[in-house]
């Protein structure tokens, strides 16, 4: 019952809550962010989400997260390297964690829910064996078994394993203990790299990095996912 029924609802209500209570913070970054980015202060992407009964395939849908990166591009028009894109402001609110705010929009719409596999990017998923895409069996999280089990300074696969352990094992005391655990996280602001990496590193360039899979296989990937974020599956 509480898969099927009360985790939705005690979503619903988390997040409306948090969503009235953290208003003042949540305007007042809206209006910092769009000062420091020199425009648009939210980040909004097309992630993987809860896997279809109808068609068997991950419903995409659009994450929500305040911006921490500049748009600024080199001489041909490609954007900047992260690293150089990443500003201080963008820093601190991923350090703590405020970046993330937005994505309670997420969970009150039914894309999201507070706890559950992180969305990970449709050019990650498209690397994962059928085993680990099980992660898609649930609603995508906030936060979720392997962001308290070190969030992105643990590797690829110990991540992913995280996540199929959550959706076999899902219940209402796991969520709480989670929910309370990234609070605590949240406040030490651990773990948010990858040593020596600004950004989390992507689920198919480790693998092309580690030799886990070959440049064509790659390569061949990568277009699968521009084709499903084309709509064209």
């Amino acid at each position: 019952m509480y898969r099927l029924v009360f985790k939705r609802l005690l979503d619903f209500v988390l997040a409306l809550l948090a969503l009235v209570l953290l208003s003042p913070v949540l305007l007042v970054l809206i209006v910092l962010g769009a000062i420091k980015m020199k425009g648009n202060p939210f980040f909004v992407q097309p992630r993987p989400g809860r896997i279809r009964r109808k068609t068997g395939k991950e419903r995409i849908f659009r994450l929500i997260k305040f911006r921490s990166m500049t748009c600024a591009k080199d001489k041909d028009g490609n954007l900047l390297p992260d690293e150089q894109r990443l500003t201080g402001y963008g820093k601190f609110i991923r350090k703590t964690s405020l970046d993330e705010l937005p994505e309670f929009i997420n969970v009150l719409t039914g894309t999201m829910s507070l706890v559950g596999p992180r969305p990970q990017l449709v050019r990650d998923m498209v690397f994962m064996t059928d085993e680990q895409r099980e992660r898609h069996k649930v609603r995508p999280g906030i936060t979720g078994l392997a962001q308290v089990n070190g969030r992105n300074c643990i590797e690829w696969e110990d991540k992913l394993a995280y996540d199929k352990v959550y959706v076999d094992t899902m219940s209402i005391v796991q969520d709480i203990k989670i929910l309370c655990v990234t609070v605590v996280k949240v406040f030490k602001t651990e773990s948010i790299s990858y040593e020596g990496m600004a950004t989390a590193e992507d689920f198919g360039d480790y693998l092309l990095r580690t030799g886990k899979v070959s440049r064509e296989e790659y390569d061949r990937k990568q277009e699968e996912g521009k084709r499903i974020l084309k709509g064209d599956k």
